[in-house]
């Protein structure tokens, strides 16, 4: 079973590398790697425009956003998350290294 410092290390970052404008890799503290595809990345969006704040329940459709959207810029935000400004104009979501750990591991 992890301590809760392995499970710290695990969302910390060590690297993150924007593979092309429809990829970003991040390879984590504990040596998992993971792969986001834009797309999927965009759908899973955690701001209050694609998720209902007091519900928690997602407002954006999977199917609004066109397979063909990548990303235009990324940036950290602090030391704990991503912010992206996606080719369809989005650019408020604020993915924590917890959430995209978390989205990894669902893959």
């Amino acid at each position: 079973m992890m301590d809760a410092a392995q499970r710290r290390r695990g969302i910390e970052p060590r690297e993150i590398s924007q593979e092309s404008s429809d990829s970003l890799r991040i390879t984590w503290a504990d040596e998992r790697v993971c792969n986001y595809e834009a797309a999927r990345l965009r759908r899973a969006c955690p701001c209050a425009q694609c998720v209902n704040e007091w519900t928690g329940e997602r407002t954006l459709r999977p199917e609004a956003i066109s397979n063909e959207v990548v990303i235009d810029d990324v940036s950290v935000v602090g030391r704990y998350a991503l912010n992206f400004r996606w080719s369809d104009g989005h650019e408020t979501g604020i993915y924590s290294f917890q959430y995209l750990r978390d989205l990894c591991e669902l893959e």
